[in-house]
């Protein structure tokens, strides 16, 4: 095949040009503009959360998020150390420190370790969860829902619930992930906990080029984070300033664009879903292979494939990554685990070991939504062959 099958590009094939286009020709071109408030509204239909509140990206919405929840520097936040550092670093903006967890098979956080944490390396007093090594207040929990699946929010609201903690879910990964049983049926993935953030980078599963979102069902929170990425005005004509604000607002030209990808939302978890059924049923016969799994009681957006080599397959992680490269194939490791990285070297991480095994093990392959059958046949047939390239 000579052309190049990207890792996961945007599909602009829908109302984009029009949108933008219109906001153009009206000149409403900034952080004012009618798509951005039409954008928020659909958002939060579309979640079924009570309110949404437009951001600059995943990144800003995760800061606004951690300071509406008044999560401060005297405060810890358990964070998963298999995630993208934009994850962890708001948490530093705040001036607070992170406490890393496990990943479980979901590669989301392992929620029976974050018991063990809780219970035996933490006391509960006066209704703060102490930290026995630091004696400081962990505040709250940033869960990740990797590559579009779901951590396992049931018993991590549990313990939110026993132990006082603000739970903030980073949903960047998620949209249009949802429950389809038990306590939380038909939530979504970013409404469960007490804040949700989403993301509309290029990579995706709808993009306006930059931009995020933050939900939440508390009217409360939502007031105040529109207050604070909008540089916290309180009187909008004379420019009084009440407390340190952001410029965080989305503009209407990305609105406009985040419109038009939100009506093609179903369609491309659709095609998503069956280019990863029709790499399942081509990868299961191959040794050495197989594609990680969502969860069964969730409807996922599919947004990342998950590849596992074991040692069973000639090639490992890093040998099979410049393999397809030279097929012309993009692929990619996961993210470095956080708690290795430089900034974070002297912060606590308690059990880390599953993480480090699919940090070896895992390369994620094409996903975008305009992958085409042919495209990912010819991926699959590269992976039945596969050379060592030096």
């Amino acid at each position: 095949m000579d052309k190049f099958i990207p890792l996961s590009v945007p599909n602009l094939k829908g109302n984009e040009l029009a949108y933008v286009t219109n906001a153009v020709e009206t000149e409403w071109v900034s952080t004012g503009g009618p798509y951005v408030n039409e954008f928020e509204d659909k958002v939060a239909t579309y979640v079924k959360a009570k309110g949404a509140v437009s951001c600059q990206n995943g990144t800003s919405g995760l800061h606004i998020a951690l300071r509406v929840c008044d999560v401060t520097k005297e405060d810890e936040v358990i964070v998963p150390t298999l995630t993208f550092i934009a994850a962890v670093n708001p948490v530093k903006y705040i001036g607070a420190e992170p406490i890393f967890m496990d990943c479980d098979d979901t590669l989301a956080m392992d929620a029976d370790k974050l018991s063990d944490f809780c219970h035996n390396k933490c006391s509960f007093i006066q209704g703060k969860l102490i930290n026995n090594n630091t004696k400081k207040h962990i505040k709250a929990v940033v869960v990740v829902h990797v590559f579009g699946n779901m951590a396992d929010m049931e018993r991590i609201m549990e313990l939110a619930d026993e132990f006082n903690l603000v739970v903030i879910e980073d949903a960047t990964e998620a949209m249009g992930t949802y429950y389809m049983k038990g306590n939380y049926k038909g939530k979504h993935a970013g409404t469960i906990g007490t804040i949700g953030v989403y993301s509309f980078n290029g990579n995706k599963i709808i993009t306006t080029g930059g931009g995020g979102m933050i939900v939440s069902n508390d009217k409360e929170l939502l007031r105040r984070a529109k207050h604070l990425t909008t540089q916290a005005k309180s009187d909008e004509l004379y420019y009084t300033h009440d407390e340190i604000g952001y410029n965080y607002r989305m503009t209407n030209l990305q609105a406009a664009l985040g419109l038009a990808q939100l009506e093609q939302l179903e369609r491309f978890i659709e095609v998503k879903k069956d280019n990863y059924d029709l790499y399942q049923e081509g990868i299961k016969s191959l040794k050495g292979l197989r594609l990680l799994k969502f969860r069964e009681d969730i409807r996922p957006n599919y947004w990342f494939y998950g590849l596992y080599c074991d040692n069973e397959y000639p090639l490992d992680r890093d040998d099979m990554i410049h393999y397809l490269s030279k097929k012309k194939i993009q692929s990619r490791p996961i993210w470095g685990l956080i708690n290795e990285q430089r900034p974070y070297l002297a912060n606590e991480a308690y059990k880390i070991e599953k993480a480090k095994v699919y940090l070896e093990h895992v390369v994620n392959i094409p996903c975008s939504s305009n992958l085409t059958k042919e495209d990912v046949l010819y991926v699959l047939e590269c992976l039945k062959k596969p050379t060592r390239i030096n």
